[in-house]
């Protein structure tokens, strides 16, 4: 064999192992996905009809308000969070209406429209997750996520998982 031939042989040789070499480690270097890494994305918001009274389920009292849930409007996203609306009523009678999202998988609140005296709604102008509160006296938010619609940082179950559990038929989580 020629020296040249060799010489070309060699270099050949060198520029495969670079090759190589460079993309075992450009794939070593980029990290596995794994579902928390994932971004996440909110689905489209639908409101749903104005709370019943006959389909209203109380949750939580605090000293000065009782809270309830409309069973008709409470759903399971597709992105995970948990959607339903909240009548929070004062102990003269006044009732604020809300509708409402809680992401398990960041302990965080929406506010999505609140609830007019003629049945419709009013987006809400703080258009943002928030973290949930379990300090002060109304600790509605904290209290759903704990005993009623989250399982840690999972969503407790299906839709009719998560009405039981709010009508008593199964123990919430702790």
């Amino acid at each position: 064999m020629s020296h040249l031939k060799f010489r070309r042989m060699t270099a050949c040789f060198v520029y495969a192992s670079l090759l190589l070499a460079s993309s075992v480690s450009a794939y070593a270097a980029e990290p596995e996905m794994d579902e928390d890494d994932k971004e996440w994305h909110e689905v489209a918001l639908q409101l749903p009809e104005a709370p019943k009274p006959e389909n209203l389920i109380n949750f939580y009292k605090s000293g000065s308000q009782s809270f309830a849930i409309d069973t008709k409007s409470l759903t399971v996203a597709s992105d995970g969070t948990v959607r339903y609306t909240l009548i929070a009523t004062s102990s003269g009678g006044a009732k604020n209406i809300s509708y409402e999202g809680i992401r398990c998988q960041s302990y965080e609140v929406k506010l999505y429209a609140f609830g007019r005296a003629d049945g419709s709604w009013s987006r809400s102008r703080r258009n943002q997750w928030t973290d949930i509160s379990n300090r002060g006296v109304n600790t509605q938010h904290s209290t759903l996520f704990t005993d009623y619609f989250c399982d840690g940082r999972s969503v407790a179950g299906k839709l009719n998982t998560l009405l039981d559990r709010l009508r008593g038929k199964k123990a919430p989580y702790s």
